[in-house]
């Protein structure tokens, strides 16, 4: 199930712009994987499942209130930021990776498909000094290195239930990472919400800053 049919299957209230968007995603990444590799060549016939279901764990995690902000720190091609500002059109999202190409490739999609809530930044974590309720990422670095960079990015006002923090996709034995972390942690395997083969050895990894 390697289309618009696999995110159906577990998001069953999407809007004809959502299915529109998710659909596009895929010519879009194919074209420009062409002439620059932000998806591993041999991965861009999974992007469906390996990298836009895996973003929308996060929604199966939270249902975010309509003014939340995130930051996608190491956004790479826009994973998970740009399904995830599909999925929640009304709020706002702030893509940053240090590598240049990546972060074109992420804005041209998202002016594609026509994404009105997301902003880009090309540079380091630490040149970023907004506030925002939630930071995401998607295995960018162990979680006890990437704590102490975006804590000062979270913001101290609270509009959700869930708590200001870290919402990250991880994989594999975390036990090292998250002993290191001085917070309060979540961790949820996403077999919990997919059943797909690829999910059985991945995790969300929520942190309270």
């Amino acid at each position: 199930m390697p289309t618009i049919e696999l995110i159906s299957k577990y998001f069953h209230n999407l809007s004809p712009q959502q299915i529109d968007q998710f659909s596009r995603l895929d010519p879009l990444y194919r074209e420009w994987n062409d002439k620059i590799n932000v998806i591993s060549r041999k991965d861009i016939s999974n992007l469906y499942e390996h990298h836009i279901l895996h973003s929308l764990a996060i929604a199966k995690f939270i249902t975010p209130h309509e003014s939340t902000t995130f930051l996608d720190m190491g956004t790479g091609g826009g994973f998970p930021g740009i399904p995830l500002a599909i999925m929640w059109p009304h709020c706002r999202f702030h893509l940053i990776d240090r590598i240049g190409k990546k972060i074109r490739v992420a804005q041209s999609v998202a002016e594609a498909i026509g994404l009105s809530n997301v902003s880009f930044q090309h540079g380091d974590i630490g040149e970023c000094r907004n506030k925002y309720d939630y930071v995401v990422s998607r295995a960018v670095m162990r979680l006890d290195e990437l704590v102490p960079l975006i804590r000062k990015n979270i913001s101290k006002e609270c509009v959700n239930k869930l708590p200001n923090g870290l919402l990250c996709l991880k994989g594999g034995d975390l036990t090292d990472e998250t002993r290191a972390v001085k917070a309060p942690i979540i961790e949820v395997p996403l077999s919990d919400y997919f059943s797909e083969e690829f999910f059985t050895t991945k995790q969300l990894v929520y942190v309270k800053l």
